[in-house]
């Protein structure tokens, strides 16, 4: 599927491109170019000294920002597909520089879009977040945004042969800022207690391997359009505590501004243009000039899901437990964790 292709990956040194990277050089040996397109020097130096362009012949290293329009669209020639990773993530600094959230999110993607469309990219997935879904947050807003404009990229592409599509997913177990490390350096630092936000509080988890997966079928099988979700269990944020520190005290401090107490991936509203593909779920466009919903079905195979049906970390069928956390824990973040 990639090889022989170019890849460009914007904040492509974090840790979704790192896995991303990784994936590509085991999984398809004759790729011919990886573009990692990222605006942090020192963590295009450390990527660098893991994938060595003396060694790894078909790594390039691009320093820029999304926000910028000339630096992309030189970064995009000769690319065959694009995953859009880059972006504000963080809720608190969102709410405290709404400018600069708005301008790498809802910018940066529009700059993304419009270098693919001029540099003949055929493939273009965008990764997105539970949080957009129903936001309440301004994070949530631009990266509601910034998939319609993904989505809507495509009744604009005319004659060219390029497809843009839209990955959404909750929690990335072990990620940067995530509750999982935090836990575990409250436990290793000899906390007093756990503090947790909201006993009642749940998450979609899934592994970065899990969310590289997603980008893949993304891109093997989208059509344009399409929005997909994974079918990925929850968890209860009492259990993590639970799993991590059994034996701490765990004081609760109360739900962030602009914070869920659960969080959704499919609203009911949603659900009327969302098909049943399997181990996904694909939301399709409401306003779409490239293909039917009946040519949606017969691409994918799949039928709309029932009236009333939504997706939310509440009322999953798949639950992660204790057990089960424990284990991933030793799987994907720390070998040597024990309770």
């Amino acid at each position: 599927m990639l090889n022989g292709k170019s890849v460009l990956i914007t904040g492509g040194t974090g840790s979704f491109g790192n896995a991303f990277v990784k994936t590509i050089l085991r999984d398809y040996p004759d790729v011919k170019r990886i573009v990692v397109y990222s605006r942090g020097e020192l963590k295009q130096y450390n990527m660098q000294q893991v994938y060595p362009q003396s060694i790894y012949r078909q790594m390039r290293y691009f320093i820029g920002d999304v926000r910028d329009a000339e630096r992309i669209k030189q970064a995009c020639e000769g690319i065959d597909i694009i995953i859009h990773a880059a972006a504000m993530k963080q809720v608190d600094t969102a709410e405290y520089n709404p400018e600069e959230c708005i301008k790498t999110n809802v910018g940066g993607a529009q700059n993304v879009i419009h270098a693919a469309l001029h540099c003949g990219v055929k493939h273009v997935v965008a990764l997105s977040t539970d949080k957009a879904c129903a936001p309440i947050n301004l994070y949530g807003a631009t990266k509601l945004t910034s998939d319609k404009l993904f989505i809507a990229a495509n009744n604009i592409r005319g004659s060219r042969d390029v497809r843009f599509s839209v990955v959404r997913y909750g929690n990335v177990m072990g990620s940067r800022g995530s509750v999982i490390p935090f836990f575990l350096e409250k436990k290793r630092d000899g906390a007093d207690y756990l503090p947790i936000t909201d006993r009642r509080m749940t998450r979609f988890n899934i592994s970065l391997e899990e969310g590289v997966a997603l980008v893949m079928y993304a891109i093997k099988h989208h059509i344009g359009g399409e929005i997909f979700v994974p079918k990925i269990p929850s968890y209860r944020i009492i259990d993590i505590a639970r799993a991590i520190a059994p034996e701490m005290p765990i004081k609760e401090i109360g739900i962030r501004p602009g914070e869920k107490l659960h969080e959704e991936m499919i609203t009911v509203t949603d659900a009327e243009n969302t098909l049943d593909i399997g181990n996904y779920y694909a939301i399709l466009p409401t306003i779409s000039y490239g293909y039917m919903k009946e040519e949606y079905i017969a691409h994918h195979g799949a039928m709309f899901m029932p009236t009333g049906f939504h997706y939310s970390s509440d009322n999953n069928i798949k639950w992660e437990t204790v057990e089960s956390i424990r284990e991933k824990i030793k799987k994907f973040i720390d070998p040597n964790f024990c309770v």
